[in-house]
């Protein structure tokens, strides 16, 4: 199996991206292509060897050969005229927005390549935190008490601490915690700059946390539970600074009760519209009740970490991609018409 990790994008989290790429690069036993996706939406076929982080902040990047994204795959300019890349599966690993908001998703089922990755839906569904709070509504899931704010409209209903997110942006960048009105200004500040709608949540201070990964292959595949390590809430520093670290992490110390919990909570998230991903589901536990935070249809670096043997979740996966419903188009009613019409 060959698969191509398709990494960059146009966001704000386009650094984390090629920071997973290389993470992910290390722990993959399979043969892999390297493609990155620049802030002009150009792509580029980026040796293995060449997986750096300087290749790409030098724009070094730019000496290997470019890509265009068609019908089957993706394509080089040859002196004959043009080959194809050689993989069978593309890895969706752009986070943000382009990977994680459906953009990606769209092209690759648009030019028929087969993926990992959330489909379009599933994208929209978590990349928005407004559409990831009404999903575990109707899956009848808790989540933290909530409101959606904008700059004509600031009319905070919750008493400090709060906690302010921009509503379409991840890695915990933009984040704030408020807990008073001194502090207030400068986080909608912050927050705006990233997003035109933020969320805003009453702030627990000590909440426990849980994160769990996996796939639906024949069955659910799950990854250990980690309880991250933070000081009040997991900042941008604490997910990402390490995240070229691939060993695996510490499981949480939890009864089987909390950990079925937590596993079915994640059944229900998945179902059947994240078929053809590997997620992390971010949960709270408040009195023994499980809340969701977040979906992260494409988890910094795959969350590889979480995994005994995450190669081998991968392979499981790539044997059950969802497959594409084939339509024919045969022009019966139109030849219908113009028969009825003696044409």
């Amino acid at each position: 199996m060959r698969y191509a990790i398709v990494f960059g994008g146009v966001s704000y989290e386009h650094e984390i991206s090629i920071v997973s790429a290389i993470a992910l690069k290390k722990v993959l036993d399979f043969e892999c292509e390297f493609i990155f996706c620049d802030e002009f939406r150009e792509f580029y076929h980026v040796a293995s060897e060449k997986m750096k982080a300087k290749v790409f902040s030098s724009k070094e990047y730019k000496k290997f050969p470019k890509l265009t994204l068609k019908k089957g795959g993706f394509f080089q300019k040859t002196l004959l005229g043009k080959k194809i890349l050689n993989f069978d599966i593309a890895i969706n690993l752009i986070h943000g927005a382009d990977g994680e908001d459906g953009k990606l998703a769209a092209l690759f089922e648009f030019f028929d390549i087969k993926y990992i990755g959330p489909r379009v839906e599933a994208s929209v569904i978590s990349f928005n935190k407004l559409f990831t709070k009404l999903y575990a509504s109707y899956l009848d899931i808790k989540s933290i008490d909530y409101q959606v704010i904008t700059r004509d409209n600031l009319d905070i209903k919750f008493k400090f601490p709060i906690i302010l997110k921009p509503l379409r942006l991840g890695s915990s960048i933009g984040v704030s915690i408020v807990k008073n009105s001194d502090e207030l200004q400068y986080a909608l500040d912050v927050a705006f700059e990233f997003d035109d709608e933020v969320l805003v949540e009453p702030f627990i201070e000590g909440i426990k946390e849980y994160n769990l990964a996996g796939i639906k292959s024949n069955e659910f595949i799950f990854s250990i539970i980690e309880e991250p390590i933070k000081e009040e809430f997991l900042d941008f520093d604490k997910k990402y600074l390490n995240f070229s670290n691939t060993k695996r992490v510490n499981e949480a110390n939890i009864d089987e009760e909390l950990k079925q919990k937590l596993q079915n909570s994640f059944k229900k998230v998945y179902g059947s519209l994240f078929e053809g991903a590997l997620i992390r589901c971010d949960f709270f536990v408040i009195n023994g009740c499980v809340y969701l935070n977040e979906i992260n249809p494409n988890p910094g670096s795959y969350s590889n970490y979480l995994f005994e043997n995450f190669n081998d979740v991968l392979k499981q996966l790539s044997h059950n991609l969802p497959k594409s419903k084939n339509i024919p188009i045969e022009y019966g009613y139109i030849h219908s018409l113009n028969s009825a019409k003696g044409k």
